[in-house]
């Protein structure tokens, strides 16, 4: 069997290159597609080289790549993955549009839909001050364009995988399509609780994040500044930093970009992990967790399936209603009120249950399934009886797919 893995584009190491890392793992003689391949650190790659699109030669490709999202869903189908017998797509913008035949199986794992195309796009508009005048209506018509395209691709993917359940319902709601859940792996082997030889538990939150618009970390800063007793450590830096500094009162300390070493004590020794995004998965909840220390998260989202709050067994965290200060402040309090609850063992075991090896073996027997599935449709098709010839549906996939539903 001939395997390809299609992703969108490899300028990092983030979110969705650990999911393609672990998918390679499960399929270590694959070929590796993308429409471009700026990527210095190249061991996730596990050595394979990249096949790329012609964006990669365009001017300035390496750092205005996105400037190229017109050409993106025309360059994603000029890759030839003709002579594959299973084509995986990483999806977040354009991966799931590559072409396949009939007799190719196409599974396509969506970390999301183009988000700045479908529901996202009026908040996209406004962050990127694009609202009015003319550059506000070419990048209107660029999106319905990137819509119109998404939509007419949608039944080129055999079978979905959401990274969520939340990202599910988005599947369901734009493409019309059932998606079975495989949460994305954490590296929970790296996240681990505190030692004795690190000290006990220190008196204040914190936040790790990329500080960009839709994480609300500056909320997040304003928030306690409206709580002078409760001390917050930011670490992370991005385009918001400096209105991550405005916002902050003396007791919230803004430490930038630490090493992971460094990093990863603040998130042991915090009393709480806070998370003010509306994210699809949200990884950095699950790591905090997986060092022992328990959240306190805006209900929406991924979180809600990653964090077991307060009114259940073994609570692991707590959510807040809305994305303002008086939200947060009020759910600090009840944290403080109820910090008994959250022990560190809750938490970790938690986190435990999306553990890279779970997400291998989970992708794994997804995928044999629908193989299966794909036999079974190929024997009714040339005139087959008996079980083989009654292919399952998409959703009958879901218990291969270890699906977790928080």
């Amino acid at each position: 069997m001939k395997v390809a893995v299609v992703h969108d584009w490899l300028v990092a190491y983030a979110g969705a290159e650990r999911v393609l890392e672990q998918i390679l793992r499960c399929y270590p003689d694959a070929d590796v597609f993308s429409l471009i391949d700026f990527a210095e650190e190249r061991a996730f790659l596990q050595g394979r080289p990249v096949t790329t699109s012609f964006i990669q030669r365009l001017p300035f490709a390496r750092t205005r790549y996105r400037g190229y999202l017109p050409l993106m869903p025309l360059a994603i189908e000029q890759l030839d993955v003709s002579g594959y017998d299973l084509v995986i797509s990483s999806s977040h913008a354009v991966a799931k549009g590559v072409l396949t035949g009939p007799d190719q199986l196409h599974v396509s794992y969506v970390h999301t839909p183009i988000r700045y195309a479908w529901d996202l796009q009026h908040q996209y508009l406004r962050e990127s001050n694009l609202q009015y005048g003319l550059r506000s209506v070419l990048a209107r018509v660029l999106l319905h364009y990137i819509r119109t395209w998404d939509a007419r691709t949608r039944d080129g993917v055999d079978h979905y995988i959401a990274n969520s359940a939340f990202v599910a319902r988005r599947i369901r709601k734009i493409y019309g399509r059932h998606a079975s859940v495989i949460h994305p792996p954490v590296d929970v082997e790296s996240f681990v609780p505190a030692g004795p030889e690190d000290g006990p538990r220190q008196d204040y939150y914190v936040t790790v994040s990329r500080l960009v618009p839709y994480k609300r970390v500056p909320l997040i800063a304003a928030a306690f500044a409206a709580m002078p007793g409760r001390r917050l450590v930011i670490v992370g830096g991005g385009p918001e930093l400096d209105k991550v500094r405005q916002a902050a009162g003396p007791n919230v300390q803004v430490m930038g970009h630490l090493p992971f070493a460094a990093m990863r004590r603040c998130m042991q020794q915090a009393r709480a992990f806070v998370f003010a995004a509306e994210e699809d998965f949200g990884i950095s909840v699950v790591e905090a967790q997986a060092c022992g220390t328990p959240v306190i998260a805006y209900g929406r989202g991924g979180a809600l399936e990653t964090v077991r709050d307060e009114r259940g067994a073994m609570p692991t965290g707590l959510f807040f209603a809305a994305q303002s200060v008086p939200s947060i402040v009020d759910a600090v309090e009840r944290f403080e009120r109820n910090a008994a609850l959250f022990r560190p063992e809750f938490c970790r075991l938690n986190a435990e249950q999306f553990s890279a090896e779970h997400f291998r073996e989970a992708l794994l027997g997804f995928v044999a399934r629908a193989q299966a599935m794909a036999a079974g449709g190929r024997y009714a098709a040339e005139g087959g009886e008996g079980e083989g010839a009654r292919p399952l549906r998409d959703d009958q996939l879901d218990g291969f797919a270890g699906r977790r539903d928080g």
